[in-house]
């Protein structure tokens, strides 16, 4: 079962003095919707994240006792929510939004329409033969939920204890994974061991110089700049290594390695200055929680929208 990244309002009616409810949640493989008849389940709709189907509306349909057909029919509201439509027997009898009918926002639509669903890339990869895309859907789950892992271990041992000691603790564990990688060949680095080590090793003695808390919650800001940088002057190289590492994880094959490595370079200048504004703006406790629920989730957002330029390919 794919992760829930947002869950939308509940909409809830009534029809006859029967209580109806109306859920939809957004996770990893698309938008999932259940309509509920007395608390109980009655029917579920699901369309998937990118692909022709992604922009129609889901279409709920329920028998009700005396017979008559009740429809409901959910989509996009915004950006950001959902709505429904409900009839009986083709006859409105419920709007969540007065005079407005669910609509996929018009402008993602040709964007949306233009690429394949998730599911429809990894066939399409496993078809090809092994492309970057079969890649993707066969490694990139696992170092995301280790990242997820490790990210949650930080912010326990941090409320446990303090920065110092999670600091240090997480620069232990990356490289007790680094080497649980090499021993048995199973990829939890996400393609870039080398890179993460001599990532890790900085970490470690930042962890050590800085012993502050405050200057603990600056070292993502440090090593973040670090980083960035090694990934842009990949990105003027073609992207080489950095690059072509991380493109063999995105479910795209025509990505350009160079455009892609800048890219993430710019991100990562970009995420170093949040954090930075985040640690000498906010309480710990409040940085603890940025760093450990908000941060990766920010990434993902500004990785999906970098996409398209790291897509197109420059001219020759």
């Amino acid at each position: 079962m794919s992760f829930t990244w947002w869950r939308y309002p509940t909409r809830r009616f009534a029809v006859d003095g029967l209580a109806f409810s109306v859920s939809s949640r957004a996770r990893g493989d698309g938008l999932h919707s259940a309509l509920s008849m007395q608390g109980v389940a009655q029917a579920a709709d699901h369309t998937p994240s990118l692909g022709p189907e992604s922009v129609r509306n889901h279409l709920l349909r329920v028998t009700l006792p005396d017979g008559r057909l009740l429809e409901v029919e959910l989509g996009y509201m915004g950006l950001w929510t959902t709505g429904i439509v409900a009839r009986v027997n083709g006859v409105l009898v419920y709007e969540s939004h007065k005079g407005r009918v669910p609509i996929y926002p018009e402008k993602y639509q040709s964007t949306a329409v233009q690429h394949s669903s998730f599911g429809e890339i990894v066939k399409a990869g496993q078809s090809a033969q092994g492309t970057h895309s079969g890649v993707f859907a066969r490694h990139n789950r696992l170092p995301f939920a280790i990242d997820v892992a490790t990210g949650l271990l930080f912010y326990v041992i941090a409320k446990m204890t303090d920065l110092q000691t999670a600091a240090l603790v997480g620069v232990v564990v990356g490289f007790g994974l680094v080497a649980f990688q090499r021993i048995t060949k199973i990829d939890v680095t996400g393609g870039l061991a080398l890179f993460g080590i001599l990532m890790l090793c900085i970490s470690a003695g930042l962890a050590v110089w800085l012993n502050d808390e405050e200057w603990i919650k600056l070292r993502g800001t440090i090593t973040g700049l670090i980083a960035a940088s090694f990934f842009i002057i990949d990105g003027a190289r073609g992207g080489p290594y950095i690059g072509k590492g991380l493109a063999r994880y995105m479910p795209y094959s025509d990505i350009h390695a160079g455009r892609f490595a800048i890219v993430m370079g710019v991100i990562g200048l970009f995420m170093a200055a949040l954090n930075y504004g985040a640690a000498k703006l906010l309480t710990t406790d409040n940085w603890l929680f940025y760093k450990t629920f908000v941060d990766n989730f920010i990434v993902i957002g500004l990785v999906l929208l970098a996409m398209r330029y790291a897509r197109t390919k420059p001219t020759v």
